[in-house]
């Protein structure tokens, strides 16, 4: 059994991804409160398709944050609406010098980490990594992508451990610029993804000249935001980004199309919300992400579930 502990909160695809790959290498419980998809990992443990090859991978999960007292490292994967109660539940089990580190999407989850655990105690990292949930317990591998952690004495176990697992990983000085780098590529692809129900490489067909238009208009409307903070973003034009991204994964349907044709809330609030919220706090215009933001969030229930 590895000595080293990891918990991660969270039952979904991205939790998933990250527990299987590194289960061989560090002790990993799961914290959820997805009851179907706990049920199904402590019953017959992750089910993982990846590279063409299906594997089991048996990792501890559970509902009840008292049985992870004490956890040193936690990664937070839950779904951005969901961050207030992963905050809770690490307030009653990690570490007084223990430290959270969150690769969700979307903007503003290290804050509210914070706001609960004390700013030593969280730190932000970004993923390209990617993963679809099939069913509870049941996990897709995206393609490959790169996890980013601050370049941060803090983060050089989880690096060396992401590392041993598998994984891609980066070290940056500014991860907030990679964080509103993404925020750029979300906003450009998943609501209208969303809207529209298609796979992201269709927004660029021409026939579809008018929904591109917009998705070009939201990523510059980030961008702008992004560049009001003192942001360098890691790319020179944003439109060409998201055009990039869409065409690397053409064939993905993202996310927010996931949970939408699930009946789930999304993360559109942590996206062009919280854009539009900033843009409207720093004087930037946001009137596309503002419209986008309203029309998901009208397609959805109220933000709430299980992670």
């Amino acid at each position: 059994m590895p000595a080293e502990s990891l918990l991660i909160v969270g039952s979904g695809a991205m939790a998933g991804l990250y527990a299987a790959r590194l289960a061989a290498h560090a002790d990993v419980t799961m914290l959820g409160s997805w009851a179907a998809g706990l049920s199904a990992i402590q019953k017959r443990g992750i089910r993982l398709e990846e590279d063409g090859h299906r594997s089991t991978v048996r990792v501890r999960a559970t509902a009840q944050a008292a049985e992870c007292r004490g956890a040193a490292l936690a990664l937070v994967l839950v779904k951005s609406f969901q961050t207030d109660q992963a905050a809770e539940r690490l307030a009653a089990c990690l570490a007084p010098g223990g430290l959270a580190v969150t690769l969700q999407n979307g903007l503003g989850n290290r804050e509210r980490l914070a706001a609960r655990l004390g700013a030593q105690r969280v730190a932000l990292g970004v993923t390209t990594d990617g993963a679809t949930l099939l069913g509870p317990g049941h996990i897709r591998a995206g393609g490959r992508g790169t996890t980013t952690l601050p370049d941060d004495e803090r983060c050089s176990g989880l690096a060396a451990l992401l590392r041993r697992g598998g994984f891609q990983v980066a070290r940056a000085s500014d991860v907030d610029a990679l964080a509103w780098g993404k925020a750029v590529v979300s906003a450009g692809i998943n609501p209208l993804a969303a809207l529209l129900r298609l796979p992201n490489g269709a927004l660029l067909e021409p026939q579809r000249q008018g929904a591109w238009q917009v998705a070009a208009e939201a990523a510059r409307e980030t961008a702008a935001v992004a560049g009001a903070l003192g942001l360098q973003l890691p790319f020179a034009d944003p439109v060409e980004r998201v055009a990039e991204v869409a065409r690397a994964t053409a064939a993905n349907r993202s996310s927010m199309l996931q949970d939408i044709e699930r009946g789930r809330p999304t993360e559109i609030d942590a996206i062009c919300g919280a854009i539009a919220a900033e843009g409207q706090r720093l004087g930037v215009a946001t009137p596309i992400n503002r419209v986008l933001w309203n029309l998901v969030r009208s397609l959805t229930p109220a933000p709430g579930g299980a992670a």
